[in-house]
């Protein structure tokens, strides 16, 4: 038996990258999974691909920054899965690469919506629905720009690092629910969101320096954040509450520094 048998688990931002490797691994780990993304083909294609793999999934295009949308999820998870033990708000927006003086109101708060009002809204209804169960386990996507300067534009670490304060407030007002709450810091992943970053390289030739400041000196794939949500969503992590748990390959544990060549 998976992990994850006999669970119901929402996974938003499915249709590429983390999401979609998320819910393929939630699958094989035994959840039924409601595959959620505002790209309507695209998580689509991720539920048909849970189910060419003999999992079971149902995909639902959704805005994960709408209170609406969010609580049409939940609802439809309880009605067409059974319940819901595990929710993944992992969808995010980058912001893109804006200089600080030509930021706008309008980027920022679209950035805040889909990142950071967008896993509120998943702790506000999955919690709601979980906490009268007496359990459950949310996962959030933050990241390391959310722990310090330099990974990733302005906006876009500032609402990763509201993840990370979202998280730990949460799982204090969760305190006696039987419901977990924790959060995933990727490093570089290859998704669709870096996609710039790698075809920049690529055309430069010089992928084989994407990630050279980590001590692991390479880049992260899909897979390797998944399996730390799967981890978190299962039993497995009975007594991981309230944390934010860096999948970096070590980037996280010093300064951003250039190599010497040996």
């Amino acid at each position: 038996m998976g992990r994850l048998t006999g669970r119901r688990a929402i996974v938003t931002g499915a249709g590429s990258g983390i999401g979609r490797a998320s819910a393929l691994l939630f699958a094989q780990e035994g959840a039924a999974v409601l595959a959620v993304d505002r790209a309507a083909d695209a998580v689509e294609e991720t539920a048909r691909l849970v189910r060419d793999a003999g999992g079971r999934a149902i995909a639902m295009a959704a805005d994960a920054g709408s209170e609406h949308d969010v609580q049409a999820c939940v609802a439809r998870a309880v009605s067409e899965l059974g319940g819901l033990e595990v929710m993944f708000a992992n969808a995010g927006v980058s912001g893109g690469d804006v200089a600080l003086d030509d930021q706008t109101v309008e980027l920022w708060q679209e950035v805040l919506r889909v990142n950071l009002i967008g896993p509120f809204l998943a702790v506000k209804h999955a919690g709601r629905h979980m906490r009268a169960q007496g359990r459950g386990s949310i996962v959030c996507t933050a990241s390391v720009a959310g722990l310090r300067a330099n990974a990733g534009g302005t906006p876009y670490s500032a609402s990763k690092a509201g993840v990370i304060s979202l998280v730990q407030t949460a799982a204090n007002s969760f305190a006696g629910t039987g419901v977990r709450i924790n959060a995933v810091c990727p490093g570089l992943i290859e998704t669709g969101m870096t996609k710039p970053v790698f075809d920049y390289a690529r055309a430069r030739g010089s992928t084989d320096r994407i990630g050279q400041i980590n001590p692991m000196l390479r880049y992260g794939l899909p897979h390797e954040i998944a399996a730390m949500a799967a981890f978190l969503a299962s039993d497995d992590a009975s007594y991981v509450n309230g944390q934010a748990i860096a999948v970096d390959g070590g980037l996280s544990s010093t300064h951003p520094f250039k190599r010497r060549r040996q």
